[in-house]
C-alpha cells in the first residue's frame, strides 16, 4: 500500500490529553502507542472510561467482570505512562444512551481535566466499510466532539459551573479520533511499540475470554499491535505509526 500524502504529523504543541471511551481496552487497540510516546516526552495524558466492560465476558457476571477489567485497564495505562483513570457509573456497558446526559458527564470531565487534545475511537458506522461498528463506539465517539463544545459554553450544562464549581474551559484545540476509517494524521511509534504490547497484554482476561482460555494474551497484543502500526505506516512514511482523524477546535 502506496504511502497518502495527504495525512500530517499529529500536532505536538500541547501539554494536556484527555482520552474519553467506551470500554477497557478501547485505547490499547492502537492508540496506546502514541500515547506511550506523548508521556515518554513529558506530556500529561489521562484516562476516562464511560464504562467498566461489565458485558464484555461471557463467562464472567457483569460485577465480576467490571472489577476485573477495571483492574487491567488501571495496569495497562500505567504501562504506557497513564496514572490518571476515571470511570464512569451512571453508563451500561453495551447500551451507552446517546443524549445530554452522558454529553454532561464528559463535559464535566473536560473542565476538571482542561485538555488541549481530546482522544477518543472511532464512532463512525463501520470500521472501513467492512465491519458494523458497535453503538457504545458510535455514541460515546460523537458525544466527544460535542462536549468539546459544550466544554466552552457557559450556557450549556450552567449546573456545572454552579452546584459543582467546574468552569467553562475553551482550551480544547483538536480532537483526534483513533481507528477512524479516515484519518487525517499519523504519530509515528517507536519506542512504544513495545509498550503498547505490554498495555493490550495486560488486558488478559478479557483476551483469553475472546479467543478462547488457550490463546496467549502476549503474542495475541504483539501481532495485533504491530500490524496495525506496520498498516499505519504504510500508509504514511513507511515507519510504524498510529492515525487519527484529528478535529481542529
Amino acid at each position: 500500500m502506496s504511502a497518502e500524502p495527504h495525512l500530517s504529523p499529529m500536532p505536538r504543541d500541547w501539554q494536556r490529553a484527555l482520552a474519553v471511551v467506551a470500554h477497557p481496552d478501547d485505547l490499547e487497540y492502537g492508540a496506546a502507542a502514541a500515547i506511550a510516546e506523548w508521556t515518554a516526552a513529558g506530556r500529561q495524558v489521562s484516562y476516562l472510561l464511560v464504562t467498566r466492560g461489565e458485558a464484555g465476558i461471557d463467562g464472567l457476571a457483569p460485577a465480576e467482570c467490571a472489577a476485573v477489567r477495571e483492574t487491567e485497564q488501571r495496569a495497562g495505562a500505567a504501562l504506557v505512562g497513564v496514572h490518571t483513570v476515571e470511570f464512569l457509573d451512571h453508563h451500561r456497558d453495551g447500551v451507552i444512551e446517546a443524549g445530554p446526559a452522558l454529553r454532561r458527564d464528559l463535559a464535566a470531565a473536560i473542565r476538571r481535566h482542561r485538555p488541549e487534545l481530546l482522544v477518543t475511537l472511532n464512532h463512525h458506522d463501520t470500521w472501513g466499510g467492512v465491519q458494523w461498528n458497535s453503538a457504545d463506539h458510535r455514541v460515546v465517539g460523537r458525544a466527544v466532539l460535542d462536549a468539546a463544545g459544550d466544554a466552552g459554553n457557559r450556557w450549556i450544562f450552567p449546573e456545572l459551573a454552579g452546584a459543582q464549581g467546574l468552569a467553562p474551559w475553551n482550551g480544547v484545540r483538536w480532537v483526534a479520533v483513533a481507528a477512524s476509517p479516515y484519518p487525517t494524521h499519523a504519530a509515528e511509534v517507536g519506542p512504544g511499540i513495545d509498550r503498547a504490547v505490554d498495555s493490550l497484554a495486560a488486558h488478559s482476561t478479557y483476551i483469553k475470554g475472546l479467543g478462547g482460555a488457550g490463546q496467549d494474551p502476549r503474542a495475541y497484543a504483539r501481532s495485533f499491535i504491530e500490524q496495525t502500526l506496520r498498516n499505519g505506516g504504510e500508509r504514511y512514511r513507511g515507519r510504524p505509526a498510529t492515525l487519527f482523524q484529528l478535529f481542529p477546535r
